[in-house]
C-alpha cells in the first residue's frame, strides 16, 4: 500500500520537483504538528493567510452555525445572502467612504482580475501601468501585470497594453496618462522581498492619477488586516485607492477574496454587458461567516496594537554579522543574506528544528518573516534562537 507521500506525488499536482514535503495533522495558534505530535511554529502564515492563527474558536464556531444552516445556495450576487451582507457591512465600516461596495471572489487572483476589468469598463481605456518586480496572482491577467519576465516567459502572449514602471520612483509617474485606465501596485511590495514605498512617493502616486483620471488599484492580498500593524496598509501613507484588492488573511483560513470600489463604481459590472463579472462559489456563505468571525477577533483583541511592538523585537534580536538588512513593516519582514544558497540552508535547518519560513519569489536571498499576529514575545524569542543558531551554523 502506498504511503500519504507516495500519494501525493503520485496523483496531486506538483508545482515544484522539490516539494517540502512535510505533513501535518492538526493546527491550533502558532503551531503546526505532524503525526508524531512534533510542533513547528508556522512563522509565514500559510503565506499572509493565518493572521490571527490556526483553528481559532470564534472562527470555528462561526463556520459550524453556518453549515448548519446552508453552504451554496446560488451564484455570486443573485440571493440574498446573510453572510455575506453582514460581512460587506463590517468591511466596508472600516473603509472611507469611496470604498463601499464589496464584490466577493473565490480568491485574492481572481479579484485582480475583476478590478482590472472593473478599471477598463468603467474609464473606457485599455492600458494598465503595474510594477516591476510585483506579484499579482498566478491567472492570465494577474500574470500579465506581474513584473517579473522569468515567471512569465512561458505563457505569452498575456494581457497587451501593459507597462511597467519602478515602484517607488516618482520620476516614472510621468508615463501615467489619460490613456492609462488603472495604475495597479501593491501597497507593499511581498515577493520583491518587502519593498516599503515612501509616503511622498504614495501620495504623488495618488494626485497623478487624480490629474488624469486614473483609477488607483491597491493589492493588499498580502498587507491588509493587520500584517503591517494598521488594518490596512493604505492608511500608513494618507491615500485612498479606487479599487481595493484583499485575499489571503479575508477568508480567516477559507478560501476568500474581493474587490471593493464606490457603488458608482461598481454599478458598471451590472450593464453593457449585464453579468460584467460572474464567479460561481465568489462569496461563499460558509467563507463570509469565517471571515466575519476573523475580523471581529482582529478587531476586539488588541492584536494590531501589538504589532509595531513585535515588528520591533524581531528587529532587535535577529542582529548577526550575517545579516544585510531587516525590511518590511509590521510583521511582514524580510531578512536578508549573503545569497539564495546560503538562504535556503538556513531555512531548511530552521524547518528540521521546527520554524517554519522560506524565501521570496523575486528576491531568493531573503527569509520571510510573517509569523500569525498573535504570536506571543516569548514565541519571537524562541524562533529568533532557532534562526540564530541555523545561521551561526553556515556561518562561522
Amino acid at each position: 500500500m502506498l504511503t500519504l507521500r507516495q500519494l501525493f506525488l503520485a496523483n496531486n499536482a506538483q508545482t515544484t520537483d522539490f516539494p517540502l514535503m512535510l505533513e501535518f495533522e492538526r493546527a491550533e495558534g502558532v503551531y503546526m504538528y505532524d503525526a508524531e505530535g512534533k510542533a513547528s511554529l508556522d512563522l509565514i502564515s500559510g503565506i499572509g493567510v493565518s493572521n490571527i492563527g490556526h483553528g481559532n474558536p470564534q472562527v470555528i464556531e462561526a463556520i459550524k452555525q453556518q453549515l448548519d444552516k446552508y453552504m451554496h445556495l446560488m451564484v455570486y450576487g443573485e440571493y440574498v445572502q446573510t453572510p455575506q451582507v453582514r460581512f460587506a457591512e463590517k468591511l466596508v465600516s472600516y473603509l472611507p467612504d469611496s470604498l463601499q461596495s464589496v464584490y466577493f471572489t473565490n480568491s485574492g487572483a481572481e479579484a485582480i482580475e475583476g478590478a482590472l476589468k472593473l478599471a477598463k469598463r468603467y474609464t473606457g481605456r485599455h492600458q494598465i501601468i503595474a510594477c516591476k518586480n510585483s506579484y499579482h496572482g498566478s491567472t492570465h491577467g494577474a500574470l500579465s501585470v506581474m513584473g517579473n519576465e522569468e515567471f512569465k516567459q512561458a505563457y505569452r502572449p498575456l494581457l497587451p497594453g501593459v507597462q511597467f514602471i519602478e515602484f517607488n520612483n516618482p520620476d516614472d509617474l510621468q508615463f501615467i496618462t489619460k490613456e492609462t485606465a488603472c495604475v495597479i501596485l501593491e501597497t507593499i511590495q511581498g515577493e520583491a522581498g518587502i519593498r516599503v514605498p515612501n509616503a511622498a512617493y504614495m501620495q504623488a502616486l495618488r494626485e497623478r492619477c487624480n490629474e488624469t483620471g486614473t483609477f488607483l488599484i491597491l493589492d493588499e492580498n498580502q498587507t491588509a488586516f493587520g500584517r503591517t500593524g494598521k488594518l490596512f496598509a493604505f492608511e500608513h501613507f494618507d491615500i485612498e485607492p479606487d479599487i481595493l484588492v484583499l485575499g489571503k488573511a479575508l477568508g480567516g483560513g477559507m478560501p476568500l477574496g474581493a474587490f471593493i470600489a464606490s457603488t458608482d463604481v461598481m454599478g458598471a459590472l451590472k450593464n453593457n454587458p449585464i453579468l460584467g463579472h460572474i464567479t460561481t462559489f465568489g462569496g461563499h456563505p460558509v467563507c463570509c461567516a469565517s471571515g466575519l468571525a476573523s475580523l471581529e477577533v482582529l478587531t476586539q483583541n488588541n492584536l494590531i496594537e501589538q504589532v509595531a511592538d513585535k515588528e520591533l523585537l524581531f528587529k532587535q534580536l535577529l542582529n548577526h554579522p550575517a545579516v544585510k538588512q531587516i525590511r518590511g513593516k509590521g510583521l511582514m519582514l524580510a531578512v536578508e543574506l549573503e545569497s539564495f544558497d546560503l538562504n535556503k540552508k538556513i531555512i531548511d535547518r530552521c524547518i528540521e528544528n521546527g520554524i517554519i519560513t522560506d524565501w521570496f519569489l523575486h528576491c531568493s536571498n531573503s527569509m520571510r518573516i510573517a509569523p500569525p499576529l498573535i504570536i506571543t514575545e516569548q514565541q519571537i524569542r524562541d524562533a529568533c534562537e532557532v534562526i540564530l543558531e541555523a545561521i551561526g551554523y553556515y556561518v562561522r
